[in-house]
């Protein structure tokens, strides 16, 4: 049984059933899609933590398929906010209490704003990460919301030209 992290305390305090799921980590590679292929499940169904810095409010986190880029603009209209942007990677750990490749939505230093992309609910289940490299936590988006204190919202960039076209 994988050593339960910060996340999967909060959970099981909550009273959310989840799963966690082990991996190899590659310290070349950090990002979801390749946790994805570590686990052979489609990138789509990991969610990665994107923390961005609003104006209104300090500090804003959303959560989005690991195959997406995220629409600050609509990041930002979905906090109430007049724009945001990305936290610098160093900030990560000061901010969230969790390091690059390990940043989970569940358990951070404080609640911040939190929305979990509009196709989490398309899925019965997604992985986010557990707050540790190399490992996830799968968990009903329902339940995920509820324990990030997260609403759900249209997050994602829409790409008008298909990839090499310009």
């Amino acid at each position: 049984m994988p050593h339960k992290t910060n996340a999967a305390r909060i959970l099981d305090q909550l009273k959310i059933p989840y799963q966690l799921q082990e991996f190899n980590v590659d310290p070349e590679d950090l990002s979801a899609a390749h946790a994805a292929t570590s686990i052979g499940i489609p990138a789509d169904k990991i969610y990665k933590t994107i923390v961005m810095r609003g104006k209104v409010n300090p500090y804003l986190v959303a959560v989005l398929p690991s195959n997406a880029h995220i629409d600050l603009k609509k990041a930002a209209k979905a906090a109430g906010d007049k724009n945001c942007e990305l936290i610098h990677v160093k900030e990560l750990p000061q901010v969230t209490g969790y390091i690059r490749g390990g940043c989970s939505p569940v358990g951070m230093k404080k609640n911040f704003s939190t929305f979990i992309d509009i196709t989490a609910n398309e899925k019965d289940q997604i992985y986010v990460s557990a707050g540790k490299r190399g490992m996830l936590i799968l968990v009903k988006p329902d339940d995920l919301a509820r324990a990030a204190n997260a609403v759900f919202a249209d997050l994602q960039a829409e790409f008008s030209e298909e990839p090499g076209e310009k």
